[in-house]
């Protein structure tokens, strides 16, 4: 992103051991190429305090958010800090891929990322300066939404919600990326209705050659939203795990709470199972192919997705595409673009912007803000936690490849 800030490229004679200060300083915590480099003018990377902090919006486990404005044009942003307090082998991968990715992604939902911003090193931050991704600012997020008791949407504005949401994974899956952390929170709109699919710190591209099969990292996705493939061991995967989060967040619509709530993986497959029907070769012939499959005892189980969420959604369209989203077998799990012609978009009430719900809200939402939404979901539990394989706890840093 700043492959022309370089100092060497800009000035060929700057040697620091020729600096008259730099003997001078010695005894300062800087070293004079330390300030040199501070007082660099980056033409390609601006300073952050052009723009002024209001905020604190979001946090996870790669960055924190912040809702600000730019000094001189007031326009309002997110501003997303890359966390780099633990990094030992420089700038970390996953904000390396966001950005990539961003820079070559435009599509009205999803979000636009406007520039990358630096702050200088000082003693305050122990002489590492930070690094902000700029986004547009959308005021709202899914999840915060959903937990607000005063926002409810109508069948027409959730149609809207939900085609946006597939054009924007239908967007994605041509340019051969995967998101790979599909949820609610991650899942932006504006107050006039328009849907930003954001949050690419997980992201990749795939490889498209069917000549040897891919190694991707299985340890992504909040748990909640987990494709049973990935937690099935398989490395190989490819768009329909965006699919499968994209059935559960298209259920919460209605019960406004994650519909599959696990607290460790076992137990997210023991939900899964309990919803879906049992994980067995008769539905998913391939299944026996994955690693952890022989190592899981899982009992039979009749699917009932229909059955469940029929009363809690009504609209028989919309259960029939959540049942085809929320198929066992990734091999058969509908597409984004076979869904867009689904005929809960086509049937009456046809999708109507969001806007007559969100324009007249006083707050913005946020999850981080919000009050915690109510426990109504198909299953109960706590609050996921991050786990290693089969539900030992670990860290997350080896999500990355």
């Amino acid at each position: 992103m700043c492959a022309n800030a370089n100092p060497d490229t800009h000035n060929q004679d700057y040697n620091p051991s020729h600096s008259s200060s730099f003997h001078s300083q010695k005894d300062s915590p800087y070293s004079a190429l330390q300030q040199y480099t501070d007082n660099y003018e980056y033409p390609y990377c601006q300073d952050i305090n052009k723009y002024d902090k209001q905020l604190k919006i979001g946090q996870g486990t790669f960055g924190e958010v912040f809702y600000a404005k730019c000094r001189r044009t007031h326009r309002a942003v997110a501003l997303k800090k890359v966390k780099m307090e633990y990094e030992k082998e420089g700038f970390p991968i996953t904000a390396l891929r966001e950005i990539r990715i961003l820079q070559l992604l435009r599509h009205e939902n999803v979000v636009r990322l406007y520039e990358i911003c630096r702050s200088k090193s000082t003693l305050y931050n122990r002489e590492r300066g930070s690094i902000y991704m700029v986004f547009e600012f959308c005021e709202h997020d899914l999840a915060g939404l959903l937990s607000n008791p005063e926002v409810k949407f109508p069948l027409e504005e959730i149609k809207d919600i939900i085609r946006q949401l597939f054009r924007a994974i239908s967007y994605l899956h041509s340019n051969n990326v995967l998101h790979r952390d599909m949820k609610a929170s991650n899942i932006f709109i504006t107050r006039e209705g328009k849907l930003k699919l954001g949050d690419f710190g997980l992201a990749r591209a795939i490889a498209t050659s069917k000549m040897q099969p891919a190694k991707y990292t299985n340890r992504v996705v909040t748990l909640w939203y987990r494709a049973p493939e990935l937690l099935l061991g398989d490395r190989n995967y490819s768009f329909p795990i965006d699919l499968w989060g994209v059935g559960c967040i298209m259920a919460e619509m209605w019960i406004r709470s994650p519909i599959l709530q696990g607290t460790i993986e076992t137990h997210q497959l023991t939900l899964i199972s309990c919803l879906c029907g049992s994980i067995n070769t008769r539905v998913w012939p391939d299944v026996e192919k994955l690693e952890l499959f022989s190592k899981i005892v899982l009992k039979d189980e009749t699917r009932k997705v229909v059955e469940r969420l029929t009363p809690k959604v009504g609209n028989r369209y919309a259960v029939d595409l959540i049942d085809k989203l929320l198929v066992l077998d990734p091999s058969k799990r509908i597409t984004s673009n076979a869904a867009l012609e689904h005929e809960f978009f086509t049937s009456e009430p046809l999708p109507i912007s969001a806007e007559r719900t969100l324009r007249h809200l006083p707050d913005n939402c946020f999850e981080m803000t919000a009050p915690q939404r109510p426990r109504l979901g198909v299953s109960h539990a706590p609050k996921p936690r991050e786990t290693s394989q089969m539900g030992v706890s670990a860290g997350m840093g080896d999500r990355l490849y």
